[in-house]
């Protein structure tokens, strides 16, 4: 009894689910019909085909012996949301942007249109059981076909989509997933198994029900403006996986006809097929170099660029070009350029000094990178700069070592796992400067285009770059030739001076007819000449082929001398005073070392106090001056601290630090700043030990006597 009851039973029910569905969908399509533009341009559409799936439902549950019109009714469904789905993509432009989607939708229409003409057709011609049957398993074959393609184009049109068109389309996508994706099971269940299966198809009015309520949530948001940035790579995937698609109809097709066309024949052929095209699949797909390739010919020939050039290049020249007082430096621009054109949320830019070593410039919305006072050192400046090689960091951290790049990729870029990207700015083969991106939220590999792209707009910020620097030197020289000239007059009077006051030296010498004003004057006038030639010889110790008098000497005593001068004044002390003879000029280092500590007592609180050390580094002397106070920005040490007439103080003169970089200099030495805003400075001082420099001391000294 059970068993003649179970089919009365799931036709009730598949009766009142297809009643339930139709009106949800008449319920659903009067709601939205006053609510048209906040769907615009698919709400027309939308109404339109929930309002033919609502006739499809309720003839389905009334006029269930009329089967052919039955099968027209479902067809002009599937081909009214086609159609829906098409005119989503216009939510956020994207209807004119891809032209591939219109030949996909095309593509699916005319599957859905092949498999209604053919059933119109063959509804009037009789055919044997056996026919009948095979006709009916290509049709739901032909049914498969066009729900896969559907979800392919709802995967598209939901995942392709900007973030903010993600929010207004999240609701239909989900109905129409839902939708199409019942459909592909229950054609699946019903090709495999050769039986329709009932207690599946009477949840149809269900699925039709949920998918109407979700439709119908799109219009509860209102659409702001959108702009849609198309990906590629979504693309690519969704034609795959309508290729993919495509191969198991196509190929299931051609195995159930040969099994029919004969015999045991058709059998063996059938097996050889699906041996052979599983094979092919086998060998062929796994494949990254078919897959690349198939991306880059897809990428250039069929979809649409992932960039719009146009909106790019005006966002950068935006970017680059402000000027306003509210206008981030330079360096932070070019940062933020780069960066939104690759969708980075921060970076860093690194800039190369006098001895082409890369150092920290610029941070840009990364405030806790940890990066040393030598980010890149000139080896690895000279690849970048003779390759252009764009380095993706990840597949560094991968194992990958393409062109041979790991080796020039620094530890400290390894071990920041937000770096992503090492982007060269290279001028007339000359790098001057690279930025470091960091990883995006939506992690991907660089591609073609990317490094297209990243490549042109490297160069231009490298020119950016050159000429912000070339400014800056000739309002330097500038500078200096304003300030040479007014030295210039000083040295012409002091020089007078000097010669009269010779002069005066020698005939009192002659003429001296009075021991003790003899002895007095010329005490005086001798001292007055020696302090004078002394202010003449500092005046052009600066002048060019002028250099300093080398000699060895005591380090650890001229620390103790200098904390000696700030006894009264501010804790000075020295942390550490090994023993060590320098290579150098000993009032030279003095006078820049009473510079560097002024600095860091300005820069300190009273009661903060700072550090002297000495220490051998190898082959040189390493002479540390720290403090702890108030820092330095990366910006400021690139753009100001050896800038002279440049100060950060009221009543500074701003030549402090560049004097004694220069000072040091001239003793063959190098002079180099690590700070930290908030943590304090630290200053070091590089010269020649006396035991590895004394030879040479002594060559530089033959040649300028």
């Amino acid at each position: 009894m059970s068993s003649s009851l179970a089919p009365d039973i799931w036709q009730i029910a598949d009766t009142l689910c297809l009643i339930f569905g139709g009106l949800g969908a008449v319920v659903a399509a009067a709601w939205l019909s006053g609510k048209q533009k906040r769907l615009a341009p698919a709400g027309p559409a939308i109404i339109v085909a929930l309002v033919l799936t609502a006739l499809w439902a309720l003839s389905s549950a009334v006029l269930v012996p009329f089967q052919t019109l039955l099968d027209g009714l479902e067809s002009l469904r599937n081909l009214s949301w086609m159609f829906a789905t098409y005119r989503l993509f216009a939510w956020d432009g994207r209807h004119s942007s891809m032209t591939p989607i219109r030949a996909v939708v095309l593509a699916i229409a005319f599957v859905e249109l092949l498999k209604l003409i053919g059933t119109v057709l063959l509804s009037s011609v009789p055919l044997s059981l056996q026919s009948e049957r095979a006709l009916g398993q290509f049709a739901l074959l032909l049914s498969l076909l066009v729900a896969s393609g559907s979800l392919v184009l709802v995967h598209n049109l939901y995942v392709g989509a900007s973030r903010d068109a993600r929010l207004a389309l999240r609701w239909p996508a989900t109905g129409l997933a839902i939708f199409w994706g019942f459909e592909l099971n229950l054609n699946t269940i019903a090709y495999l198994a050769e039986v329709w299966p009932r207690e599946m198809g009477s949840l149809r009015g269900v699925v039709v029900a949920a998918m109407a309520f979700l439709v119908a949530l799109a219009a509860t948001q209102r659409r702001n403006h959108l702009q849609f940035r198309p990906s590629r790579s979504v693309a690519f995937r969704s034609v795959g996986l309508l290729i993919i698609s495509m191969y198991l109809i196509v190929m299931v097709t051609l195995t159930h006809w040969l099994a029919l066309s004969g015999g045991e024949l058709g059998r063996l052929a059938a097996i050889a097929f699906l041996t052979a095209s599983s094979i092919a699949a086998i060998l062929l797909l796994p494949s990254r170099r078919l897959r690349a390739e198939i991306k880059v010919f897809l990428a250039k020939h069929v979809f649409k660029h992932r960039y719009d050039y146009r909106a790019e290049w005006l966002r950068f020249t935006q970017t680059m070009g402000q000027s306003d007082r509210n206008a981030l430096p330079l360096e932070q621009r070019v940062v933020k350029a780069a960066a939104e054109i690759a969708e980075s949320p921060a970076g860093m830019l690194l800039l190369p000094n006098e001895e082409n070593d890369l150092f920290l410039a610029a941070l840009w919305q990364w405030p806790a990178a940890d990066v040393p006072a030598l980010a890149l050192d000139n080896g690895s400046a000279a690849f970048f700069e003779q390759t252009g090689y764009i380095a993706n960091l990840d597949d560094v951290r991968a194992g990958k070592n393409r062109h041979g790049v790991t080796k020039f990729i620094p530890a400290w870029l390894i071990e920041e796992t937000r770096a992503w990207a090492m982007v060269p700015l290279v001028h007339f083969d000359r790098l001057v400067g690279l930025v470091v991106l960091a990883q995006p939220a939506n992690a991907r590999e660089l591609d073609w285009e990317d490094l297209d792209l990243m490549r042109v707009v490297g160069r231009q910020l490298a020119s950016y770059l050159a000429e912000h620097a070339g400014q800056e030197a000739l309002a330097e020289a500038s500078r200096f030739d304003d300030f040479n000239r007014r030295i210039a007059f000083v040295m012409h009077d002091i020089k007078n001076l000097v010669s009269q006051l010779s002069l005066l030296s020698r005939n009192a010498e002659i003429h001296a007819d009075k021991p003790a004003f003899r002895a007095d004057m010329l005490v005086t006038l001798r001292n007055s000449t020696e302090r004078l030639n002394a202010l003449l010889a500092r005046l052009s110790r600066y002048a060019p082929g002028t250099t300093e008098k080398l000699e060895a000497f005591s380090g650890n005593e001229l620390l103790l001398a200098v904390a000696a001068r700030y006894k009264n004044r501010h804790p000075v002390q020295v942390t550490e005073s090994k023993p060590n003879m320098i290579v150098g000029n000993r009032e030279a280092l003095e006078q820049a070392l009473v510079h560097l500590v002024q600095n860091a007592v300005d820069a300190s609180e009273a009661a903060s106090p700072v550090f002297l050390n000495i220490r051998q580094d190898g082959v040189n002397a390493c002479i540390e001056v720290s403090d702890q106070g108030c820092g330095m920005s990366p910006e400021y040490q690139h753009t100001r601290l050896f800038k002279p007439f440049d100060s950060s103080k009221p009543d500074g003169f701003g030549i402090g630090a560049y004097e004694a970089r220069e000072l040091v200099r001239g003793m063959n030495g190098r002079l180099d700043v690590e700070s930290r805003e908030g943590m304090g400075t630290k200053m070091f001082i590089r010269l020649p030990l006396a035991k590895a420099g004394a030879s040479n001391a002594s060559d530089l000294l033959r040649k300028v006597a």
